[in-house]
């Protein structure tokens, strides 16, 4: 899968972000096309969109653009150009508002109306779904499931915070008057447990208290502890902690590596199934959780430093 520990948000109607944002070391940036475009920009933002896709230097970046969603009338207008214009150096589209699977299926439709036309691989464009109020997280499932060019479920905090009636004005924090534990755990795990359910990533939605890097990254641990792979980013001063937070520790990719390694060997080479590592039992169940930290230690490019020894 792609790395996206952060997910860059740039208004597409700003071309100086636009710009600044390629050399940045988020690992996906989408260009916006919803919120943060005002609508008598969005004609002229799909323009700047179309032309920094084309000409922007994107190396090591998901490229993606959000466009409206699917009840606006902007909506197909942004899907044709932007995929049209530039689909050969997109690698998805962001579909804001999804309350059920016949969105992302109308996508879906859409797209692949494009590709054929302009010749594309009928499919290699990927789909990533916002869940943003009380009935796209009720069908979140249905939604998982909807198509084959699905990549991740992404939490939409503030629509889903004011679906609810929740009592704040705050993104990213806890509300007040919420003392014991915490008010979006069922939420988070009703997401990733519907992506993990059809393969797909989890990503989880922005902090908007910009100049708060701190309470950015503890919001973040939060949902890398549970298992998400990265989070939104709304400013270059969240990128680094966003990073660091969604890699593993350089001990922790190493020792999932080591885990691999030592059961191969033990179940192939010796024919057991299950062994020690050091003092520690391993076991399939290890050999599992150690690939999902070796998976991302890798995407985040970090390289061994230890290696596997088998016992003479």
């Amino acid at each position: 899968m792609r790395s996206r520990r952060t997910t860059l948000a740039v208004p597409g109607s700003n071309p100086r972000f636009i710009e600044k944002a390629q050399g940045l070391p988020a690992d996906e940036v989408f260009l916006d096309l919803e919120d943060a475009v005002a609508p008598s920009a969005k004609d002229e933002a799909r323009k700047n969109v179309v032309a920094a896709l084309n000409e922007g230097d994107w190396s090591g970046k998901v490229r993606v653009v959000r466009v409206n969603d699917v009840e606006t009338p902007w909506a197909y207008r942004d899907v044709i150009e932007v995929v049209e214009g530039a689909g050969a150096n997109l690698d998805c589209l962001m579909l804001p508002k999804v309350r059920d699977a016949s969105h992302v299926q109308w996508l879906d439709r859409l797209l692949t109306q494009i590709e054929l036309a302009m010749g594309y691989e009928p499919g290699r464009i990927g789909i990533e779904a916002q869940i943003e109020d009380a009935r796209g997280l009720a069908g979140v499932d249905e939604i998982a499931a909807s198509s084959p060019r699905l990549e991740t479920l992404v939490f939409g905090p503030g629509d889903l915070m004011a679906s609810l009636n929740m009592k704040t004005l705050v993104v990213g924090e806890q509300p007040p008057g919420y003392t014991e534990g915490d008010a979006y755990h069922y939420i988070l795990m009703r997401i990733l447990t519907a992506a993990r359910a059809h393969d797909l990533q989890a990503i989880d939605g922005p902090y908007f208290n910009i100049r708060d890097v701190e309470g950015f990254a503890r919001a973040a641990r939060r949902s890398a502890a549970l298992g998400f792979d990265g989070k939104w980013v709304l400013h270059p001063s969240q990128i680094e902690a966003g990073n660091a937070v969604f890699s593993p520790t350089q001990e922790d990719y190493d020792r999932a590596e080591l885990i691999l390694e030592a059961y191969e060997y033990h179940t192939t080479v010796e024919g057991r199934g299950a062994a020690l590592l050091g003092d520690e039992m391993i076991d399939e169940a290890s050999r599992k959780m150690a690939q999902v930290i070796a998976a991302k230690g890798r995407a985040a490019g970090l390289t061994r430093t230890r290696r596997f020894e088998p016992p003479s």
